[in-house]
């Protein structure tokens, strides 16, 4: 297929386009920023370049991973998010509906988080999947990421666009900038147990996703690294999460404290994937044992890691 790549020069595009193209796809990529994977260097909210590239390349299917983040919005403003989150993807979607291309939307965990489910002032932790509700994202980011999911899902109902939504945990490589007392591999680690995705995985979904997306015609999937947790661990899990994780990896506790480590000791809200394995496939490979199994071994992280990473967004902001 002739796969329309945006946000080609992102931290998932690094990952995604090469696979993309090991599969046999011709990768096309656009970003606004220039990259060894960008060959077209623009905005999707430009809506005649979008008729070029899809005339210009004759595009079958667009991966949109392009998009303006949770860290974009201290440098843009909420229009700015419209206009890439909402008309970006509007354009795309009227572009590949008019050329019957399908469509995998990079969507995000973040717009199920509630001001209330961020505070985690419950006495149990909240599992989330794809039925979780009402939803009610407690910035710009989730608003226009939950509105472009409707424009998707507007397509496939009026205009029969085979589409998938992937609503995928973080993977971001930076440190969290909400997070100060416990950063890098040690936070990241700990979040494959309830909220976190390989961004390797995240780029084998996508593919997954882009080859099952005619047979699904409508698809939304949560997309993280399976949980070991169950529903009834949720008290446990907020009154004393570290316990819960002893009994599931014994020795746990002694890997981290090699390291200096911490593990939680409380989780609010897991994210349940359970969905995508069973309807579309897919199950991540990394998840808290591998970690663990990589400190047993004295090997490396078994994730994509880079602190240093800087998005294209705000090297142009």
């Amino acid at each position: 297929m002739r796969v329309l790549l945006t946000g080609a020069a992102g931290w998932l595009g690094r990952f995604l386009a090469p696979r993309l193209r090991e599969k046999g796809h011709t990768v096309v990529g656009l970003d606004i920023a220039p990259s060894p994977r960008t060959d077209v260097v623009g905005t999707t909210a430009d809506r005649e370049l979008i008729k070029q590239v899809f005339g210009a390349f004759d595009i079958d299917a667009v991966v949109h991973a392009g998009a303006l983040h949770k860290p974009d919005i201290a440098r843009f403003s909420s229009q700015n998010f419209v206009d890439a989150n909402v008309s970006g993807t509007l354009n795309l979607l009227e572009a590949a509906s008019a050329a019957g291309a399908r469509f995998v939307f990079t969507s995000t965990t973040s717009l199920m988080i509630s001001q209330a489910i961020r505070d985690e002032n419950g006495g149990a932790a909240v599992f989330l999947d794809e039925n979780a509700g009402p939803l009610e994202p407690r910035n710009i980011y989730g608003v226009t990421k939950l509105a472009a999911e409707g424009l998707c899902r507007m397509h496939h109902l009026e205009r029969g666009l085979a589409c998938v939504i992937l609503r995928t945990a973080r993977f971001f490589p930076e440190d969290d900038d909400t997070h100060r007392d416990i950063g890098g591999f040690n936070l990241k680690a700990n979040e494959f147990l309830y909220r976190r995705l390989a961004v390797e995985d995240c780029a084998d979904a996508h593919v997954l996703a882009l080859e099952r997306a005619p047979e699904i015609g409508f698809g939304l999937f949560v997309i993280s690294a399976p949980t070991p947790f169950r529903r009834t661990d949720a008290e446990a899990l907020k009154r004393d999460a570290a316990s819960v994780i002893a009994r599931l990896y014994p020795d746990a506790l002694a890997l981290y404290a090699q390291k200096g480590w911490r593990l939680p000791a409380a989780i609010g809200r897991v994210y349940d994937g359970r969905l995508a394995e069973r309807a579309l496939g897919f199950r991540a490979r990394v998840d808290f044992a591998a970690v663990l199994a990589a400190m047993r071994e004295n090997r490396p992280p078994p994730f994509a890691h880079d602190p240093a990473f800087v998005s294209p967004s705000a090297e142009l902001a």
